[in-house]
């Protein structure tokens, strides 16, 4: 009897401690899939396409990663506002769509490299009377909810001279833009040279920044052995010009930050 206790015992400690080390563990240890955290309506990063499938340049560069890595890829779309709640409850093993590292986020997620440079820049209807920074004094700008240009506005001079109107995503916010609800929309520049791009004549991108920054992938504290392997294969694609080849696509040059 004596000896069933002692084996007893000895299963219940495994237990615990299996569970012990399972908790402890990074969220993807064991996992085949990679889950993407994006913002499905910020294009050329992430948005779906006319038959609503998720592509842009960031959907690409995480499916070249997954593939090396041997992983299923997840794309899901998440509300960006909360993006930060969503990796750290391991809804997704990384945030990949545009993301800013801010010294705010880095206080509470960790980041690959940098891999593309940004600013935040004023976009407006062609013909605006807004030309800098300046004559935004006693306008609305529009701006994406939870995103960097909330920030970069709220810190700069101009910030107490003019009205804010945050939206869901920026489509929404270049939308009211289109329509004269609001008559800027701060936003990232990779975004505002895309649509301006892809609208000729209908938009116009000013020569003003509010903030200088970088692009990075952002995964839980912690999880060192996703980051770090996520880390090398990117630095191989851009070795071996893979980076590169995703870059021309959607912006017609390399654009990629090297290590």
């Amino acid at each position: 009897m004596k000896n069933y206790k002692r084996i007893f015992a000895l299963a219940l400690c495994l237990i615990v401690a299996a569970l012990c080390a399972a908790c402890s563990a990074p969220a993807t240890a064991g996992k085949d899939t990679f889950v993407v955290g994006l913002d499905d309506s910020f294009p050329p990063m992430g948005f779906r396409d006319d038959d609503s499938n998720l592509v842009g340049f960031d959907v690409d560069l995480a499916t070249e990663v997954a593939k090396r890595l041997g992983m299923e890829l997840e794309l899901k779309p998440i509300d960006w506002a909360s993006n930060i709640m969503e990796l750290n409850s391991d809804s997704v093993d990384c945030l990949w769509n545009g993301l800013s590292i801010t010294p705010e986020r880095e206080a509470q997620i960790d980041f690959s490299r940098p891999y593309l440079a940004n600013r935040q820049v004023i976009i407006v209807l062609a013909g605006s009377d807004i030309v800098d920074i300046p004559s935004l004094a006693g306008k609305t700008v529009g701006l994406q909810e939870g995103s960097s240009a909330v920030n970069a506005l709220q810190e700069s001079e101009i910030a107490s001279q003019v009205t804010t109107q945050e939206y869901a995503n920026n489509v929404l916010a270049l939308t009211d833009l289109s329509i004269g609800r609001v008559d800027a929309v701060l936003l990232d520049e990779v975004v505002a040279r895309y649509y301006e791009t892809q609208n000729a004549g209908q938009y116009v991108v000013l020569d003003d920044s509010f903030a200088e920054e970088e692009y990075g992938i952002g995964f839980k504290k912690g999880n060192d052995e996703l980051r770090e392997a996520v880390q090398k294969v990117f630095d191989e694609m851009i070795e071996d010009g893979t980076a590169a080849e995703i870059s021309e696509k959607w912006f017609g040059k390399d654009i990629i930050v090297k290590p």
